[in-house]
């Protein structure tokens, strides 16, 4: 049986207040608080179905932060959870959310998935290719381009450069948008 439980810290309060948030891109969206929560509850309902149906363990958190909805999905060690926690899985259930929140509520939604710690498993991995492009730059290269990857991954990217001193810019467009990296 999957368990729900809300988690919600003051840090976070902050951002969810602000009515008006920016994507990666620039481009401002409106988040009113009561809209994430609502994005978040049926998110959940969501997962949670799927979970039973699959007769999957895991426990569902949710959280409101920087403008978006974020679901995490977690269980003990050692339970089938992990089939899902793939990165292309992981991907694709946050689309199928979305999309079953879009359908309640008729907007767009910009909601994280988290399975089974995935996204931070995600992140040490660009994490490393960000040290491995640094790298690049401090052997005499004048930019270091990373693989194309989603707008929140290279909001993860920029954070991480930005992090370790360093200058980057998304390039592209649609699939083929991808950071580069440059010295300060």
């Amino acid at each position: 049986m999957t368990d729900v439980q809300t988690e919600f810290t003051p840090s976070d309060e902050e951002a969810v207040h602000s009515p008006i948030t920016a994507d990666v891109d620039g481009d401002a969206e409106s988040a009113p608080p009561a809209d994430l929560d609502r994005e978040g509850d049926i998110a959940a309902d969501y997962i949670e179905e799927l979970l039973d149906i699959a007769d999957i363990d895991g426990d569902i958190d949710i959280d409101t932060r920087n403008g978006r909805a974020y679901i995490s999905v977690n269980s003990e060690e050692g339970t089938n959870l992990r089939l899902l926690s793939k990165p292309d899985t992981v991907t694709a259930l946050q689309e199928l959310t979305r999309l079953a929140v879009q359908n309640q509520t008729g907007g767009f939604s910009r909601l994280i998935l988290d399975i089974a710690g995935s996204r931070d498993a995600r992140q040490a991995e660009l994490a490393t290719l960000v040290d491995r492009a640094i790298a690049r730059l401090e052997e005499g290269a004048a930019e270091a381009s990373l693989p194309a990857m989603s707008s929140y991954e290279r909001k993860l990217v920029h954070d991480i450069v930005s992090e370790r001193g360093y200058v980057s810019n998304s390039r592209g467009e649609g699939r083929d948008r991808h950071t580069v990296i440059t010295a300060a």
